[in-house]
């Protein structure tokens, strides 16, 4: 181990000593934490535990006030899974005023009545929540129909009723039945726009791996961000083969004992809040200049996500293989867009779903980790307004708002 290596782990031992019996309660959560802050983000651990407590408390509060990411609001829904688990979904409506009137030649060929609005589901990451899609729903709002929901024991939506009460663990499967209950309580009809980032493409797969006759009927296009269809268990996340073995070993035990222990391991992520805002700067983004307050909103994001449900939610990536499913995408206009910087997702994954649909559209984006959509939004809202033209659910004289900037181009793959 590396000198610097050596004093992110006693940063990260001394920082975590700060929470008082957190440490002790989870027995090998500290040399994980370890592992991890030694591999990826020593300089910025050390930095980080080095600053001023007081003065990056009172940074953060500041951001946290200024900053209007995660504000935007649409009308309420509720639809309930297949365990009575609460999903919790917002809706924007079209704004007639934003939408061109309907061609004589549209009204002829759909007869006097309009044809039912297209409605774009946005389907969000692990750990994040429905705010993540902040610039996509502010650049689209008005312009399409869409719906924005939470999924299970995340955001606003209910804890997992299986997972508290029956201590079933979490699968991808069980998240593309979440997926089916909220399109039949919000779009009940008329042709969908599936979107998926993360964890939320593989919903998205999920959900076509078991109904196929509704991507059939219903589905008009597809969005697959920074996702993957399988094999996650070989990613390395950026660190040293040593490291990333050690990592595989341990984390799977060390995730069920903090879940254990939920109580005990929040008090320690406040204490230890500083070093975990560098790692996870470190594995949303690849870009040195991010916006202070997009880096310190998807802080919030992940912060807000209770340890038990972290713990809960991790062993199902590595089952995770919706390979086969991407057959049901095959005949619409799919959009694979991917970071090349990403470490939780690496972009071979998505040029790995991109040869299994030949048609799509791959766009890899420099520059940019694995929440991209914050890191360079006007790069993803340009490619999705294209693939809404594309599909017909956005009128081409409609006007999509930008929202954000970036220094970077995508490159078509």
């Amino acid at each position: 181990m590396s000198e610097s290596s050596a004093e992110a782990v006693a940063a990260v031992a001394s920082a975590t000593g700060a929470a008082g019996n957190w440490r002790r309660a989870t027995g090998i959560a500290g040399a994980a934490i370890g592992v991890v802050a030694a591999g990826a983000a020593a300089g910025v651990a050390i930095e980080r535990l080095t600053v001023g407590r007081g003065m990056r408390k009172k940074a953060r509060l500041a951001l946290d006030s200024t900053g209007p990411y995660g504000s935007l609001r649409g009308m309420p829904g509720k639809a309930y899974a297949d365990d009575g688990t609460e999903l919790y979904y917002e809706v924007d409506d079209v704004d007639p005023a934003a939408v061109p009137p309907l061609s004589t030649r549209r009204r002829r060929l759909f007869g006097r009545k309009a044809p039912a609005p297209v409605t774009v589901v946005f389907s969000h990451g692990y750990c994040l929540s429905q705010d993540s899609w902040h610039f996509q729903r502010a650049a689209l709002r008005g312009v399409v129909r869409t719906v924005h929901w939470d999924q299970r024991s995340h955001g606003r939506s209910g804890r997992g009723v299986r997972q508290v009460q029956d201590g079933v663990p979490v699968d991808i499967d069980q998240l593309g039945r979440d997926l089916k209950a909220v399109l039949d309580a919000a779009v009940p009809d008329g042709p969908i726009v599936l979107v998926g980032h993360s964890m939320g493409g593989m919903t998205v797969m999920a959900l076509a791996d078991q109904y196929p006759e509704l991507i059939r009927d219903r589905v008009v296009a597809v969005a697959l961000i920074g996702t993957s269809s399988g094999k996650l268990g070989e990613v390395n996340f950026g660190l040293p083969v040593a490291g990333v073995n050690a990592v595989r070993r341990v984390l799977p035990g060390v995730l069920k004992a903090l879940g254990q222990q939920a109580a005990l391991v929040e008090k320690g992520r406040r204490a230890t809040a500083d070093l975990f805002a560098g790692i996870i700067k470190r594995y949303s983004f690849a870009s040195r200049d991010v916006d202070p307050a997009v880096a310190r909103f998807a802080e919030r994001m992940i912060e807000g996500t209770p340890i038990d449900v972290v713990a809960e939610f991790y062993p199902a990536f590595t089952d995770h293989d919706k390979t086969e499913a991407l057959a049901h995408f095959a005949d619409l206009p799919v959009l694979v867009l991917a970071g090349i910087g990403d470490l939780v997702t690496p972009s071979e994954h998505s040029e790995a779903i991109a040869d299994l649909l030949p048609d799509a559209e791959l766009v890899l984006v420099p520059d940019a980790g694995h929440l991209v959509m914050l890191e360079h939004p006007e790069v993803v809202t340009d490619r999705l307004a294209d693939l809404l033209t594309r599909a017909g659910a956005v009128p081409a004289g409609a006007t999509v708002g930008g929202y954000g900037s970036t220094s970077s181009t995508a490159q078509p793959g």
